[in-house]
């Protein structure tokens, strides 16, 4: 391993039945047949659970003993102490673990992955902050274009006298436009995760990184990155379409609702599944085919844990960039749009001072949001790592951090 902020393509995961990657150890850390990459501090493997009463914890100058080749890669944090107050209290383990970067070298709780997407935008905001800024106004510009010279030439008849033939043409105007807009905001976005990947990976080492540095890490992946996010996007599309399409055509509206209801289901559920492809197809180097497989075996058996991250992080960032979109909106309305009127019959709508105001709240609420959501991502591809993989080992030496796995590591801030 490197110190760039991609990494090595490790082999097939502990859950396979393997127990290194293919690198060598730390001088003197001992190791056994299949268990290469586990420090002699980490305790044996197992469910956490509290104390029995009557039973005295951890001698915290013993340090326990190393877990056996091929158990307990199922449990809790691949053998850990708790991320959210493990080790303390008379557990006996450490207090705090590494940290070279914004997060410590262990098993990640909610908390810590939100406040290291956090703590990396404040720190490294040089770097983060431009990238997601100039996505954000080339995001904002296109639809703003579109909705004062193109959408509003678009009028949907819906009243029943309007010949079929102009709503038809109405409708696939109207789909080209949101086809064109789609295009834009998902280049934008690819481009922006691809480069935040970088900078969230450097963070997490303790190194700085720049613009020209992320674009450059990279760009080798932008096409793989495109080409994923087509598939998955894709994919979702015609399972979407296969499932409702039987019901529609028969005429039986029950039947479609109900193919799509498990659609919907069925897509969120791959959705979670393939939703640590995309930094482990930008850390690691590899192949679409490859990045899906490895999300699938890191998100295995933590499904909703990555569920419930996920959907906090999304309630979250739809919340800030409401409070920041809507006051600015509404102000956009009612100063340039013709009122509350205006803003009901939406005849304001397409007014430039209306369209800017919106466009000014979207460019700030994306700026603020995307590096929280592409960091939390890829926080926890590489907490999953952690826990099934002992990533920390790789990471540390990555940081500089020597003898790490062979003594008590010392605590960092």
């Amino acid at each position: 391993m490197n110190d760039s902020p991609g990494w090595a393509t490790p082999g097939s995961s502990p859950s396979d039945g393997e127990g290194s990657h293919g690198t060598q150890p730390p001088a003197g850390n001992p190791t056994g047949p299949g268990d290469s990459k586990w420090s002699a501090e980490q305790p044996p493997p197992g469910q956490w659970s509290s104390p029995t009463p009557g039973q005295t914890p951890p001698n915290p100058q013993q340090p326990p003993a190393a877990p056996q080749p091929g158990a307990g890669w199922g449990s809790y944090g691949g053998g850990y102490p708790p991320p959210n107050g493990g080790g303390q209290g008379g557990w006996g383990y450490p207090a705090q673990a590494v940290k070279p970067g914004v997060i410590p070298l262990r098993p990640l709780g909610m908390g810590e992955i939100l406040d290291g997407a956090v703590t990396t935008m404040r720190k490294h905001w040089r770097a983060v902050l431009p990238i997601t800024l100039v996505v954000a106004v080339v995001v904002q510009l296109a639809t703003l274009l579109l909705q004062k010279y193109a959408f509003s030439d678009v009028v949907l008849d819906q009243s029943s006298s309007a010949p079929l033939d102009d709503q038809i043409d109405a409708l696939g105007s109207l789909a080209a436009l949101t086809a064109v807009d789609g295009f834009v905001q998902l280049i934008a976005s690819i481009v922006a995760t691809a480069m935040l990947t970088m900078v969230f990976s450097r963070a997490v080492l303790g190194h700085g990184s720049s613009i020209g540095a992320a674009w450059r890490e990279a760009r080798p992946q932008l096409a793989r990155l495109f080409g994923l996010t087509l598939l998955l996007g894709i994919g979702s599309a015609l399972l979407f379409t296969v499932l409702v399409l039987p019901g529609a055509l028969a005429g039986q509206g029950a039947l479609a609702v109900l193919g799509g209801l498990v659609a919907l289901g069925l897509i969120l559920w791959l959705w979670i599944r393939f939703a640590l492809a995309s930094p482990a197809l930008m850390l690691e180097k590899t192949t679409i085919r490859k990045a899906l497989t490895r999300s699938s075996k890191l998100v295995k058996d933590s499904w909703w844990r990555i569920f419930g991250i996920t959907l906090l992080t999304s309630l979250i960032t739809g919340i800030v960039a409401a409070l920041i979109v809507l006051p600015l909106t509404l102000v956009g309305g009612l100063v340039f749009g013709g009122g509350l009127e205006g803003m009901a019959e939406g005849s304001g709508a397409t007014s430039w001072g209306y369209l800017i105001m919106a466009a000014i709240g979207g460019v700030i609420a994306l700026t603020i949001t995307m590096p929280i959501q592409a960091g939390v991502t890829v926080l926890l591809y590489i907490d999953q790592r952690i826990r099934r993989e002992a990533l920390d080992l790789e990471l540390a030496r990555a940081a500089g951090i020597e003898n790490y796995g062979t003594t008590t590591p010392p605590t960092g801030g």
